[in-house]
């Protein structure tokens, strides 16, 4: 039997591993590269071993020293986890000859699933060749790999050219595989996945089918188990196509078959030779763990009887560190503080840690279960929306709306939802009077006989606080009976602790302060110095860093003095395995270039200027 697993992988999947193998009395050996020394998944294991370096290409995608960790911390098998070498036959191979356990399928159906390309070639399909403006739109894929990376939605000829090289650099970069392929881009399609588990005794498990349809950048972001208004034939189908693709390929442990279905047809995608990030749902749906399954497979265990009864209905929200309203911009910083109520939580994060800029911003995925779809939506949506996030900007708003909206929770949800509703996801009217609680808060203990600096008593006391790039000022005073407000009764205000009153209707403001952040309920402020320095500004035409990140490229040929149009892209930066363009904002001259290929830029660091043409 197994006694020591070594995760090949960081973060989330990592510890999700490290829970089911300490329940199973199984010793734990964790990985890390420089940036994660003190992550929480090198944290939680019995041992870690570092891989030197900091980028995926230095660390987690070097298989040699993968497997050279695992023999020196005395680990008798693998798990690759899910992205990074979990689709990697080479790697699967060369556990298997050091004479350790892999916990995955046999190299050869990676190899033969794995490659996107050669799994559609399995199915009966084809990628596209030449393309042409009538297979407009297209989707430029990558063969490895998946999490959205290297993927590009293509609706203009002319787009194409950049877009196979933009894919192909992303590949490269997340898989350290940079073929791409090109396929038909269905617009209205729902994404639905079947969960299939298979032992080495000939048992092939279908359980039961996955939703997946929102999505952003090709990444999912809301899940549900089992997918909603599929036709009994549709189901049969699904189930019976993902079966095939198993057994076609003497497929053994757990994997996903992927499908779009449009007009009540499925459209094979690909299968993924690994676990989902999505696998909880299925998990609290059958009632399984299935990577205890996955190791027990491992060991050579058969799956017994048959697959379990599904019960209930399961919804999984992945919480970014990311602003879906900037273009999904990732974020940094530290997350002082991360508690969702009422649901499961699978996370690589404590409060305290740092999010960094070189891995995929998900920060968690919050799982509910219940009786029924409906209860399910409505339990993960109220988990979220009172859930404690301190620290960088979330897709929190985002997920609360997204589960709320009519599209989603009458089940008429397609993969174009967040092409659709961005605008209005992204737009909650702000809590008008959590500014004034965190100034009261503030407040709180001061005397207005205290030493120091003060308004006369007859003049109000102002605090400035910055909210989502805006500016507020709000106004207080100390009166007989503690502390005012106009148009608002203060019941009670501490440090910590404060209740207003508006229109006879009480509002509770928890306020925590982390330095100059300040938080109020779920209210994100940022407080402003009383008398704010002068700062420099930016010159016209200016390009800062949306976000901290490497420059990956700069425009062929380009230098200060060049000629831009507007829109021409000037450079990319990559961040959290993600590349961004930035472009001219208008048409004139590139005046100043200090965007140098390889560099680390700090948010808001100038890149270029662009002088606009008179």
């Amino acid at each position: 039997m197994i006694g020591t697993v070594l995760v090949a992988n960081r973060g989330e999947i990592a510890c999700r591993i490290f829970r089911t193998c300490g329940e199973l009395g199984i010793r734990t050996v964790a990985v890390h590269s420089d940036p994660d020394a003190n992550a929480l998944h090198a944290r939680v294991a019995d041992t870690a071993v570092r891989l030197p370096g900091a980028t995926p290409a230095e660390t987690y995608l070097r298989g040699d020293l993968i497997v050279k960790a695992a023999i020196a911390a005395g680990a008798d098998a693998v798990h690759p986890g899910y992205g990074f070498l979990s689709e990697n036959a080479d790697f699967a191979r060369a556990v298997l000859d050091a004479g350790l356990v892999w916990i995955g399928p046999p190299p050869e159906a990676i190899e033969a699933m794995a490659s996107k390309t050669r799994a559609k070639e399995l199915m009966g399909l084809r990628p596209l060749g030449e393309v042409s403006a009538s297979d407009l739109p297209v989707l430029v894929k990558a063969a490895a790999g998946g999490g959205g990376r290297g993927m590009r939605i293509v609706r203009r000829l002319e787009e194409l050219s950049a877009a196979l090289d933009g894919a192909r650099a992303e590949a490269a970069s997340a898989f350290g595989d940079g073929e791409v392929f090109v396929e038909p881009y269905l617009e209205n399609g729902r994404h639905v996945e079947v969960q299939i588990l298979a032992d080495t005794h000939g048992t092939v498990w279908a359980l039961g089918t996955r939703d997946c349809s929102l999505q952003r950048r090709h990444q999912k972001v809301i899940e549900e188990a089992p997918a909603p208004g599929l036709s009994p034939r549709l189901e049969e189908e699904l189930r019976t196509l993902a079966v095939r693709a198993a057994r076609a390929v003497s497929y053994v442990g757990a994997g996903t078959v992927e499908f779009l279905v449009a007009d009540d047809k499925a459209h094979f995608l690909e299968m993924n030779t690994r676990l989902q990030v999505e696998h909880p749902v299925t998990e609290a749906v059958f009632g399984v763990d299935l990577v205890a399954l996955q190791i027990a497979v491992a060991e050579g265990q058969p799956l017994s009887g048959t697959p379990p009864r599904a019960r209930g209905h399961a919804v999984e929200a992945r919480l970014y560190a990311e602003d879906p309203a900037q273009d999904w911009a990732p974020q940094t910083g530290t997350l002082h503080r991360l508690t969702i109520p009422g649901v499961r939580l699978d996370t690589g994060y404590e409060d305290g840690d740092e999010i960094g800029v070189h891995y995929d911003p998900m920060l968690a995925k919050a799982v509910a279960h219940a009786p029924t779809r409906a209860e399910a939506i409505r339990t993960l949506a109220g988990a979220l929306e009172r859930a404690r996030l301190h620290g960088p900007t979330t897709n929190r708003t985002l997920l609360v709306n997204s589960l709320r909206h009519e599209e989603f929770t009458t089940a008429a949800m397609t993969t174009a939802f967040y092409d659709r509703h961005l605008a209005s996801l992204t737009t909650t009217p702000p809590d008008p009077h959590a500014p004034l609680a965190a100034a009261l808060a503030d407040a709180h203990g001061r005397s207005r006989f205290g030493g120091g600096w003060r308004n006369v008593p007859s003049q109000p006391q102002v605090k400035r606080y910055e909210r989502a790039g805006e500016e507020i000022e709000v106004r207080y005073r100390w009166g007989r009976d503690g502390l005012e407000a106009d148009g608002v009764r203060v019941v009670h205000a501490d440090a910590c602790l404060v209740v207003l009153e508006v229109d006879g209707v009480r509002r509770r403001y928890e306020v925590t302060r982390y330095g100059d952040e300040v938080y109020a309920g779920a209210t994100a402020l940022k407080a402003l110095p009383r008398f704010p320095d002068p700062k420099a500004q930016l010159a016209p035409g200016s390009l800062v860093a949306p976000m901290p990140g490497t420059v990956v490229r700069i425009a062929e040929g380009l230098e200060a003095g060049a000629k831009v149009e507007a829109g021409e892209p000037i450079v990319w930066l990559e961040a959290m395995k993600m590349q961004h363009r930035i472009s001219a904002p208008v048409a004139g001259t590139l005046s100043v270039l200090h965007a140098v290929v390889g560099g680390q830029v700090a948010v808001g660091a100038l890149l270029a200027v662009v002088e606009e043409d008179q």
